[in-house]
């Protein structure tokens, strides 16, 4: 693997704090099974990578991912537990569940046709998990559904009943009211019930996601679907106040990620210098710029432009000028001593000072989601202990 000595921008992986932050978790469930969310390019933060850490931890029992192209890098990266497929599979692929051993989240009823009918025809049994609408009202099934649902589960002998009975959370993140999520799991267990009425009773039953898991227990039921919470980041700043004002630790969770990149060149600019595209910023003094070789086309957001900070020697830099799809420029003029190819760090902790991911999100407008799941997939992932 290329030594980030060699690198003009590179995110490191931190293997302590991904296994801090999932014995966290684990400790909040009582034991119950954990399917660590690797979708979107593991949050940003290399599918592969991630999912070859987890291959090292026995208390990781699933990954799960949204597309089928993701479940088949999982197994390319050796994860040879199960996998859950959130989002949909197209009817003409139903056999890449057999052949890739997947456990899919249903919510169209002619694709579980199809998987019945491939499966019964090679003498398999196929895990599924139904995915019930209680009030995000994206996929997921409704209770004038079920019957006709319950039909096809009886219909096939590889099918029998769903394995899984899953659900999401509207709105549990955003806010320190909770009505509605208690609206939610209200509406969960009717159609469980309804689900019992219909013989198609599931063996688990899963709705946490990593806010309900933080939380409330009473979500966890037998298995916890955590994902940002598993790279080190709160889901909202109201799921952390929630979570403190219930008397929760501070330190619960440790960022995984760390993005740092190299000055690529430093130019001394005088007075009434334009910098960048449009003319955006303009000097007031003599500036000693530097030039990063990062841009939005590697997930720094144009938003960042005029706004955000960089680390170099452990001192912040203002951000100039308009960040280019390439090139991003910083103010190094009151940091001594800097020179070419000095680390300057996007994303991460310095000696007293940081940027992090939540702050790129407020200074983005944005939520730390997307800032981590736009950072690109070019980018080398290095793994540090």
């Amino acid at each position: 693997m290329m030594s980030e000595k060699k690198l003009l921008s590179w995110i490191e992986l931190s293997r302590s704090a991904l296994s801090k932050n999932i014995a966290a978790l684990r400790g909040l469930t009582n034991g119950k099974l954990i399917a660590v969310s690797v979708k979107a390019n593991a949050y940003g933060h290399g599918l592969s990578q991630v999912v070859r850490l987890l291959t090292d931890d026995p208390s990781v029992d699933y990954v799960t991912v949204h597309s089928l192209e993701e479940a088949e890098q999982c197994r390319g990266a050796g994860w040879n537990k199960p996998i859950m497929v959130l989002g949909p599979i197209p009817v003409s692929l139903a056999a890449a569940v057999l052949e890739l051993d997947l456990e899919p989240v249903i919510f169209n009823r002619q694709f579980l046709d199809r998987l019945g009918k491939i499966a019964a025809k090679s003498d398999r049994q196929v895990k599924t998990h139904l995915k019930l609408e209680t009030g995000t009202h994206r996929q997921g099934i409704t209770e004038v559904d079920l019957p006709a649902f319950a039909e096809t589960y009886r219909k096939y002998e590889s099918l029998k009943r769903p394995y899984g009975a899953s659900m999401h959370f509207a709105n549990i993140e955003d806010t320190t009211n909770h009505e509605y999520a208690e609206f939610q799991l209200k509406n969960f267990r009717s159609l469980l019930a309804v689900m019992n009425a219909l013989k198609i009773r599931p063996d688990i039953r899963h709705t946490a996601s990593s806010a309900a898991a933080i939380l409330f227990k009473k979500t966890h039921f037998e298995m916890i679907r955590p994902g940002i919470a598993v790279y080190g980041h709160w889901p909202s700043k109201e799921t952390y106040l929630s979570y403190r004002l219930k008397g929760g630790q501070n330190d619960l969770f440790t960022p995984v990620l760390s993005w740092k990149t190299r000055i690529t060149q430093l130019k001394q600019l005088p007075p009434d210098s334009f910098v960048g595209y449009g003319c955006t910023y303009r000097t007031t003094a003599a500036t000693r710029l530097a030039v990063l070789p990062i841009g939005y086309c590697d997930g720094y957001g144009r938003s960042l432009s005029n706004r955000a900070y960089v680390l170099i020697s452990d001192r912040r830099a203002p951000v100039r000028g308009r960040v280019c799809m390439n090139l991003t420029m910083v103010d190094t003029t009151d940091i001594k001593k800097v020179k070419l190819e000095d680390v300057a760090t996007i994303i991460g902790r310095g000696n007293g000072e940081s940027i992090s991911v939540e702050q790129i999100a407020d200074w983005s407008g944005t939520i730390n989601y997307e800032v981590l799941a736009r950072l690109s997939s070019l980018t080398t992932r290095l793994i540090v202990p």
